[in-house]
């Protein structure tokens, strides 16, 4: 009974965020700039491709280009979601709603909630509209179904999640351009480790830490403790992109970054709504 009292206000506020960040001028001016983008990408589809001689059938073409597209999306929405989230907070408390909202018997816990859920619908339903353009251009014009596409971008839903309660909660720990740089900067240095963790298991390299005299290392060090911690923005979008090249989930490894992921959301929003709890309310 309870919880029933307590969804209206809920949706109330996450209505009102979603349709006040989408009468932004800003928010307009990103969406026009990335459905551009995407028609543009449209003549990457077409023409010819060979690759060591070899020919390349429209399939192949298609969910090579539709792959690359994919996490261009992924990673413009996140910085957008990033940019959107860091002054919530702020200019409802200037614009005096926040105090307002609060005035009436509305729990902070359910004011912080509508936040995030009309946030994180508003992200969602931004990266969907541009992947599903893209799902469209390679349906009609490319005769190349690809349901998965469509899937995939729901998986990358959880990666939105992340971005919107850690900035919501640096916000109110700093200012916000430094929330978002450093929500930017977690990204930017998981892609980085991911990187240098996907050279290192190459051949060329496990050949030279297997030289003569080399020390053998540990299986298990700090480093690697660090890699296996830290927040998997590009592993779980890296997850979600394999179903578009239909590859074979080996193991525990692809379930691991969107498992990951899921963790942070839940401590976060727990310290976000701690942390909110003892803000000054003017």
């Amino acid at each position: 009974m309870k919880m029933k009292k307590a969804l209206p206000p809920i949706i109330r506020i996450a209505k009102y965020t979603l349709i006040d960040e989408v009468r932004q001028k800003s928010f307009i001016i990103m969406f026009v700039i990335c459905a551009i983008f995407i028609f543009l990408v449209r003549g990457c589809y077409q023409g010819n491709y060979t690759v060591n001689g070899q020919f390349l059938d429209a399939a192949t073409v298609v969910r090579a280009v539709s792959k690359v597209t994919f996490h261009v999306i992924g990673a413009g929405v996140m910085l957008m979601t990033a940019l959107l989230s860091m002054r919530v907070f702020r200019r409802d408390r200037d614009d005096g709603m926040q105090s307002c909202i609060l005035s009436k018997p509305i729990a902070r816990w359910q004011y912080v909630t509508g936040k995030i859920i009309g946030m994180w619908a508003l992200s969602v339903l931004f990266m969907f509209i541009l992947h599903s353009i893209v799902f469209l251009i390679t349906s009609i014009n490319l005769q190349v179904v690809m349901p998965e596409y469509l899937i995939a971008s729901m998986l990358c839903s959880l990666n939105l999640l992340f971005v919107v309660i850690a900035v919501l909660l640096l916000s109110l720990l700093m200012p916000d351009i430094v929330a978002f740089l450093c929500v930017m900067g977690i990204g930017v240095a998981g892609l980085v480790a991911d990187g240098i963790s996907a050279l290192s298991q190459s051949q060329m390299a496990q050949a030279m830490l297997q030289q003569p005299g080399a020390h053998p290392t540990s299986d298990l060090t700090v480093w690697k403790s660090i890699y296996y911690l830290w927040p998997k923005l590009s592993g779980a979008q890296q997850s979600a992109s394999s179903l578009i090249s239909s590859e074979a989930f080996h193991g525990f490894g692809p379930i691991y970054p969107l498992i990951n992921i899921l963790l942070y959301c839940l401590i976060l929003g727990a310290l976000l709504f701690r942390r909110f709890g003892k803000e000054d309310i003017v």
